[in-house]
């Protein structure tokens, strides 16, 4: 028993200091909620840069929820081709399916080495009735994917190779710059490739590097060694085609009651 409650304050004192305090599942949580979730998942994993978090095709009996690192949700082509789906910052949930015996219609991947913490999907729904705001929280952080993804598709299908890769700098900027609201720096550490940023554009890496070269030339952004400095943060707003009230849904916060 006393074994029990070390384990259990030890969980606790985790929470504290874990993003998805304040941009994830836990976000607002109680302490009576966070201990049942605390109670409920089945541990946490480290993964390596590169590394799936879980593939395209396996069974969606839990979910993922990014405590620490990067990651990015893909699909693969049957001539290999990736298109990747968008990028996981922490607090991001991956994985979920609601239906029973659903398989991953896609994968995801660290980008970075990450610490992913995993929710058995029987945990969450004995857990789900419990605490509704469980349930709530996790509608809320799907609906806020679902705003990007149509973003993404519109920005795929109707943008131009530089109002995309603006669009994706620009979101990337602005959803790290949120986490970190002491922050008033335009730089940040983009742990991404010319690759990644192609695969996420549907460009080839060759065309994402001329337009980054373009962007840099006329002083709107610079992407260096895995660096993302904006140099002209009105300019890259007007490339990216984005009303700036818009930009704001790609990291508003659930109403509180």
């Amino acid at each position: 028993m006393a074994r029990t409650a070390k384990s259990s304050r030890t969980l606790l004192n985790d929470c504290q200091i874990c993003i998805t305090r304040r941009n994830g599942l836990c976000e607002d949580c109680t302490p009576e909620t966070l201990r049942a979730l605390a109670g409920c998942r089945s541990g946490d994993r480290k993964f390596q840069a590169g590394q799936d978090i879980f593939s395209l095709g396996v069974p969606c009996d839990a979910i993922y929820s990014l405590v620490s690192g990067w990651a990015f949700r893909y699909n693969l082509l049957d001539d290999g081709r990736r298109q990747i789906l968008d990028f996981a910052l922490p607090g991001a949930v991956l994985g979920f399916h609601p239906a029973r015996g659903a398989t991953a219609t896609f994968g995801a991947q660290a980008l970075t080495d990450a610490v992913v913490r995993v929710i058995p999907r029987k945990a969450l729904h004995s857990l789900s009735k419990q605490r509704p705001e469980i349930g709530m929280q996790l509608a809320w952080l799907i609906s806020r994917d679902c705003s990007l993804a149509f973003d993404h598709l519109t920005s795929l299908g109707r943008h131009s190779a530089r109002e995309r890769i603006a669009h994706l700098l620009l979101e990337l900027f602005i959803r790290y710059r949120s986490q970190w609201p002491g922050i008033r720096t335009e730089e940040m550490h983009l742990p991404l490739t010319q690759e990644h940023i192609g695969d996420a554009t549907g460009l080839t890496a060759v065309h994402a590097n001329r337009v980054l070269r373009d962007l840099r030339r006329e002083g709107i952004v610079e992407f260096h060694y895995r660096r993302l400095r904006i140099l002209d943060p009105d300019k890259l707003i007007d490339v990216a085609a984005i009303d700036p009230h818009l930009a704001m849904s790609w990291i508003r916060q659930p109403p509180s009651d």
